[in-house]
């Protein structure tokens, strides 16, 4: 029993992760990430009246407000400028086509 021990003493692994984020840093990072939460969870309040709106678009939400242009940077010019405080800001292109899709990951 001894030498099975210290056989897996002798396998174990260690694994040290070192951050360079100053605190600055990690908060600018979580402030970011809420303002993302903020942002989807208002889109998913509106989805469905913007999904039938805005077909062959480039959305973008910023301060839990839609802009809308032909081109994402269109779309991200607009969010930023009305919102430039708000870094959690996302697009997402809508089809033209309102069709079933599947998604799936390849092996």
């Amino acid at each position: 029993m001894v030498a099975e021990e210290v056989k897996m003493e002798e396998n174990r692994i260690v694994i040290e992760l070192e951050s360079s984020d100053t605190p600055e840093e990690v908060a600018a990072a979580r402030k970011q990430r809420e303002q993302f939460d903020r942002n989807s969870a208002w889109l998913q309040t509106h989805i469905l009246e913007i999904g039938d709106k805005y077909r062959g678009k480039v959305i973008c939400i910023a301060g839990q407000e839609l802009f809308v242009g032909d081109t994402t940077r269109e779309a991200v010019a607009q969010a930023t400028a009305a919102h430039p405080e708000d870094s959690g800001w996302f697009t997402q292109y809508i089809p033209k086509e309102k069709v079933a899709r599947i998604y799936a990951l390849p092996r």
